[in-house]
């Protein structure tokens, strides 16, 4: 693994300790170069309560590729119907290492315009 990922893995680390410690649904964001993945895992972290990504048809309809901001806007939309179908209204946001831009950001701005609240 490159240094660059060391250090995004340390500070996802940190941040999972800290939503652990706050005990409440956590909103979880993997980004790859193609792609991106959200999760909504219980509480304890043992269940996944909803899941959206890139790939799947109903999310990738009409986008010219998965890697983004417009896509990563719907996964953000459809990740908060699922969550709410779930019965979660209020969850943690876990960027998992990644800096609070771009894709993230869309990501958390279009679930919490589509209701969820972290």
């Amino acid at each position: 693994m490159s240094i660059k990922n060391n250090a995004r893995l340390r500070r996802a680390k940190s941040t999972r300790a800290h939503i652990r410690d706050l005990g409440m649904p956590r909103l979880s964001v993997l980004r790859t170069g193609q792609h991106l993945y959200a999760q909504v895992f219980s509480a304890d972290g043992t269940r996944v309560l909803a899941a959206a990504n890139t790939l799947q048809a109903d999310v990738k309809d009409g986008l010219k590729n998965g890697k983004n901001v417009e896509a990563a806007a719907r996964v953000g939309k459809i990740i908060a119907e699922r969550a709410k179908a779930a019965g979660v209204e209020q969850v943690a946001f876990d960027r998992s290492g990644y800096r609070y831009h771009g894709r993230v950001k869309a990501l958390a701005e279009a679930a919490r315009e589509g209701g969820l609240q972290f």
